[in-house]
């Protein structure tokens, strides 16, 4: 459908749950709204973080045009706290030439997809409702849809990965590690069996990362595929992240991409008539962030106060009715299934549009189920009766929602 010349572009995701929330009069600051739906995690002191970033100054070079594939200065941070992290034991080694960074983690993967030759592009479902509009957008590839099993709680599994790789002739795959909105992580030697099979088959692995500080119930500060490249420059795999979640500062809007150097050139190039950069004196701000001290800092004061969440929400939602396949292992969502709630509430968008009645926002499960230019009949019928709930904003917050959903059920008890 066309008006005056343009397509209509559907509101999907969050897009559509946040449009909707702000019809029934919630805005960003309201105390008596509870928003459980957005993907953002609360940015102000939690307990054990390091300073956070007060100030953002400009001056004379500040204010000039940043190069497009990014300040050099903050490439190389970023090249050197990976190197730190993962790769200490390793004779090849990120340089600012494996490094772009981009406005913002969808200007990523929009500039990775711009890239991507005639392949088939794998994905898993569910997963992030974003990665539906960036592969709608795109059509150099084809989009090829692969169901995590419900039974296992939506947990990758390694075997069926390979199995779509060799029977599918993927070219690639993009997935988001730990997952939104299943909550679970490919990690250890898990994340090693996976990165050899891309190189196995030649199939690129595009890691997106943004949520590889928020894991729990194990003593690792952080995880990523970075550790398990032999080498930088060659090894086909793309990893994404940014300041986004794992530094909580979303509104900064500052993501990279760790990739081989011919790679990076080409996504450089894309960001020069995709997006034209980031803003420079943010990216001047941001290098003290990526101190590989700072960071650790940052990881540390997260998992101290996100599992603590995690676990009251998982509490609360089971003594409620929610059905949890598996606790979330990282990111900060709950992924529930309303199978045995009221039967009128077994529907993700039913449950949605009357918990706005009560000030509270989720997301429908059907949004995860990422249907590229809605080439597929029929959604993903299982993930209706989900909803993904997050428990990034404060307890306070998280606590407020969960009592307002209380008295939803208790109007159908």
């Amino acid at each position: 459908m066309q008006e005056n010349g343009f397509k209509q572009v559907p509101k999907t995701g969050v897009i559509y749950v946040m449009s909707k929330a702000q019809a029934h009069g919630f805005y960003y600051g309201n105390e008596e709204w509870s928003n459980l739906g957005q993907g953002a995690p609360e940015t102000g002191h939690i307990d054990k973080n390091p300073d956070r970033l007060a100030g953002i100054s400009l001056d004379y070079l500040s204010s000039e045009y940043s190069p497009v594939a990014g300040d050099m200065g903050l490439r190389q941070a970023v090249a050197n706290l990976y190197n730190q992290r993962f790769r200490q034991d390793k004779s090849s080694q990120y340089t600012y030439e494996n490094v772009a960074i981009s406005p913002g983690g969808r200007a990523a993967l929009c500039r990775i997809a711009a890239t991507l030759g005639n392949i088939n592009l794998g994905h898993f479902l569910p997963d992030y409702t974003a990665y539906e509009e960036l592969l709608s957008v795109f059509s150099g590839f084809i989009s090829i849809p692969i169901p995590y099993d419900e039974a296992s709680g939506f947990k990758p599994d390694i075997r069926q990965m390979e199995k779509a790789i060799v029977d599918l002739g993927l070219g690639g795959i993009l997935l988001s590690n730990p997952n939104n909105p299943s909550g679970q992580v490919i990690i250890g030697e898990q994340l090693k069996q996976l990165t050899t099979l891309a190189k196995q088959h030649r199939c690129t692995m595009i890691f997106d990362e943004f949520y590889s500080h928020y894991i729990y119930d194990t003593e690792q500060k952080a995880f990523s595929a970075a550790e398990f490249i032999e080498d930088v420059n060659k090894d086909n795999i793309l990893i994404v992240d940014g300041l986004t979640k794992n530094w909580r500062y979303p509104g900064l809007r500052i993501s990279w991409t760790l990739g081989p150097k011919s790679i990076i050139d080409k996504i450089a190039s894309a960001g020069s008539f995709l997006d034209g950069g980031a803003v420079h004196a943010i990216q001047k701000a941001a290098i003290p962030l990526l101190d590989p001290l700072h960071a650790q800092k940052e990881a540390i004061s997260i998992q101290h106060t996100f599992v603590k969440k995690r676990d009251y929400m998982v509490t609360r939602l089971r003594e409620m009715g929610f059905v949890l396949p598996m606790i979330p292992q990282g990111s900060f969502y709950c992924f529930a299934s309303l199978e045995n709630l009221p039967e009128a509430l077994q529907d993700g968008m039913a449950f949605f549009k009357a918990l706005l009645k009560y000030k509270v926002i989720c997301v429908p499960g059907e949004f995860f189920d990422v249907n590229p230019g809605q080439r597929r009949r029929s959604i993903n019928k299982r993930l209706k009766k989900y909803v993904r709930l997050s428990f990034g904003p404060s307890l306070a917050e998280i606590t407020r929602g969960l009592d307002h959903i209380q008295e939803l059920l208790d109007q159908f008890a």
